[in-house]
């Protein structure tokens, strides 16, 4: 599979910070469960890189993939968000 995918890159800069968030620990999903139902969030440079080389991506949530498929056609991963909004506050929170 080729192009983008299930990936999702937050649409503004976080406020107040330049910390990065690296994810050490990763899942191997062998087959279909609830994961494949979302889009995650994954550094654009990497997905970049994914779609050049065809080497997976690490989400904040820790799934591992080869981007692929229309992100915008999923719901955000609650793990990911979880990650993105603890680290950088909800946008939820005006």
């Amino acid at each position: 599979m080729g192009g983008m995918s299930e990936t999702l890159e937050p649409m503004t800069q976080p406020q107040g910070g330049t910390s990065t968030i690296e994810r050490t620990d990763t899942q191997e999903l062998v087959e279909p469960g609830d994961a494949e139902r979302f889009a995650h969030y994954v550094k654009k440079e990497k997905i970049l890189e994914s779609a050049m080389s065809g080497e997976p991506v690490i989400a904040l949530c820790g799934k591992v993939w080869v981007p692929g498929r229309d992100p915008n056609r999923f719901p955000v991963c609650p793990a990911c968000k979880e990650i993105l909004d603890a680290a950088f506050g909800s946008d939820d929170d005006e």
